[in-house]
């Protein structure tokens, strides 16, 4: 099941409402980068309050939709974090170094406007 991806002004906003598979994973890889492309978007807001748990392969397209995004120029934040998510990405050695991320939606919006200098 595809994940849906709203565009908010020259926003896209994302929630992951339920734990994805790698399949899932690349499709919404290659939606988002797709949505990208079509709308001009600036800035991406990924809500992953619903993730209650990760693997690598997940982090690692997470971590690869971000840098894919910014390439296309638009930036990332990452909001709700789960805190057995964020333990379990310490534990595998990945670091979302660099990437910004906020404690919910509203939050990450702002935080948006901040890295995008709105």
């Amino acid at each position: 099941m595809p994940i849906p991806i709203l565009k908010l002004h020259n926003y896209l906003l994302i929630s992951i409402q339920t734990e994805i598979d790698d399949q899932t994973a690349i499709q919404f890889q290659e939606d988002l980068l797709d949505k990208i492309h079509k709308t001009g978007a600036t800035g991406v807001v990924i809500d992953l309050t619903s993730v209650d748990i990760i693997d690598s392969f997940i982090a690692k397209v997470l971590g690869d939709v971000v840098s894919m995004s910014d390439l296309m120029g638009a930036k990332v934040v990452l909001t709700g974090i789960q805190p057995a998510v964020a333990m379990t990405l310490i534990e595998l050695g990945i670091h979302l170094q660099n990437i910004p991320t906020a404690l919910d939606l509203e939050q990450g919006l702002i935080k948006l406007h901040q890295e995008l200098g709105v």
